[in-house]
């Protein structure tokens, strides 16, 4: 049943990721940077920041409810294989700034976002 509550999570969350990162980049009307997959990284930090938050410290999510959460939905809407490959792509087309700034950025405001989500959830449920 555990695998079924993390294949059903995962399936939503991909499917968030190809909508929210596609709606992003088209948005940002930029063909050179990953806006898109930055955007899903820093949303996907933010929730899991809060959810981790409220099931470690508050005890309110089920196991199930966080396999099918925080693995399921939030695993696969969160793209950092996907920021792996964009990054390595712009190192080989020559684009270092861009690759550094993807990278820095990514991880910056990944955990930024992570403690946010939790300081957050700290805030509305203490």
């Amino acid at each position: 049943m555990k695998i079924l509550w993390v294949g059903i999570g995962g399936f939503a969350g991909s499917v968030l990721r190809y909508l929210v990162s596609g709606w992003v980049q088209e948005s940002s009307r930029s063909v050179s940077f990953p806006y898109g997959t930055l955007a899903v990284n820093v949303v996907g930090c933010l929730l899991i920041g809060g959810l981790s938050y409220l099931a470690d410290e508050r005890g309110l999510l089920h196991p199930e409810a966080r396999l099918f959460l925080i693995v399921g939905i939030l695993g696969g809407f969160t793209t950092f294989s996907a920021f792996g490959n964009e990054t390595f792509a712009l190192l080989r087309a020559g684009e270092f700034v861009p690759a550094l700034a993807n990278a820095l950025l990514n991880v910056f405001l990944c955990l930024a976002a992570v403690w946010l989500g939790r300081a957050a959830a700290f805030g509305i449920w203490r």
